[in-house]
C-alpha cells in the first residue's frame, strides 16, 4: 500500500499531460514521472515489487486525474 501519495503537473500549462508523483512505500520515499501513456519513470530508486507498485500508481492516477 502506498502512503502519502501526491502528484503535480510537470508543466505550467496544466492542459499538457504528465505528472510527478511522490509517495512512501515500506517506509521509503519514492518519486517518479507519470507520462500520458501510463509510462512510469523512476526519479530515484526503484521500489521492490515494482509491478505491484505501478499498479497502485495507475489506480490512484485514474481515480484522481482521469475521473
Amino acid at each position: 500500500m502506498l502512503q502519502h501519495f501526491s502528484y503535480r503537473s510537470l508543466y505550467e500549462n496544466k492542459a499538457l499531460p504528465g505528472w510527478e508523483v511522490q509517495f512512501y512505500y515500506k517506509h521509503e520515499k519514492y518519486r517518479a514521472e507519470y507520462e500520458k501513456d501510463g509510462t512510469i519513470n523512476w526519479l530515484d530508486a526503484t521500489p521492490e515489487n515494482e509491478q505491484q507498485v505501478k499498479q497502485f500508481i495507475h489506480e490512484l492516477m485514474v481515480f484522481h486525474v482521469y475521473d
